[in-house]
């Protein structure tokens, strides 16, 4: 049967935004890891608004010791502060961090706050640097980490973990899980989601990070930029992408370069 666009969107959606556990509770933690608790859950100012969900979620059923937020200004900041304008407009967004902001909604949808803000990241890469070393100062263990990205980017994120941090268990929990259905010849999604991407960012994003998983050249991997551990991708995945790449040849991202600043400066 021949694949169509939503199929081969899908795929590249089930691919980057992988979650490890079937859901956010102490059994399934217990059931694959063995742990009671994980050492800290982070959730990544790149997710959409519904993460905040997640983490209360992670919160209500104590899966960890520690809860973070994670994200100062990148390439996704000024969607965010759009998206909180429109639902949470008593939020201020101007010159907020993603974690100031995330931090504002959890306070104003359950009265807490979470544990540690790490505010000054730009990218994926100090994202996890940045996270490791406040980890560290604080003296937190870091043995496991359940770390909650937007979908789009999860894999990434968990890639990156696994070269700062070789030795720590990465128990990925994407922030949503979501399916394109085409009907009428226009793509939609199967559920609706506060926050989410208009269909052109979410497009623009999937291809950006197969590309950026790669381990060649040009991608992030060691044969790269030696930005993340490197990451195998199924032939399947990798079919769908060219495809969809094929019919959106200018939706490939590129870094920002004012967000894009080498792990090695």
């Amino acid at each position: 049967m021949k694949e169509t666009l939503a199929d081969d969107l899908n795929l590249l959606s089930a691919f980057c935004g992988v979650r490890d556990l079937t859901d956010l509770s102490q059994n399934a933690l217990y059931q694959k890891y063995q742990l009671k608790k994980a050492d800290a859950f982070v959730l990544f100012g790149g997710s959409i608004l519904s993460g905040i969900d997640v983490m209360i979620t992670a919160m209500n059923n104590q899966v960890a010791t520690n809860y973070l937020i994670v994200g100062g200004q990148g390439h996704t900041t000024d969607a965010l502060r759009l998206k909180i304008n429109q639902f949470y407009p008593q939020i201020p967004t101007k010159n907020a961090s993603e974690a100031q902001m995330f931090n504002a909604i959890l306070q104003l949808k359950t009265g807490k706050t979470a544990d540690y803000l790490e505010e000054k990241s730009t990218n994926s890469g100090n994202n996890i640097t940045n996270l490791l070393q406040l980890l560290e100062t604080h003296e937190l263990k870091k043995d496991s980490l359940i770390l909650c990205q937007d979908a789009t980017m999860q894999r990434r994120m968990a890639a990156t973990c696994s070269k700062f941090a070789p030795n720590t268990t990465i128990i990925n929990y994407a922030s949503y899980k979501v399916k394109v259905m085409e009907k009428d010849n226009q793509l939609h999604f199967d559920r609706k989601l506060l926050g989410m991407w208009e269909m052109d960012q979410y497009i623009t994003l999937l291809l950006g990070e197969i590309s950026r998983l790669q381990n060649t050249p040009s991608g992030y991997g060691p044969a790269g930029k030696n930005f993340i551990a490197p990451v195998f991708i199924p032939q399947d995945v990798l079919a769908a992408f060219y495809r969809v790449a094929k019919l959106f040849p200018n939706k490939v991202r590129t870094a920002n370069p004012a967000y894009a600043k080498s792990l090695e400066n």
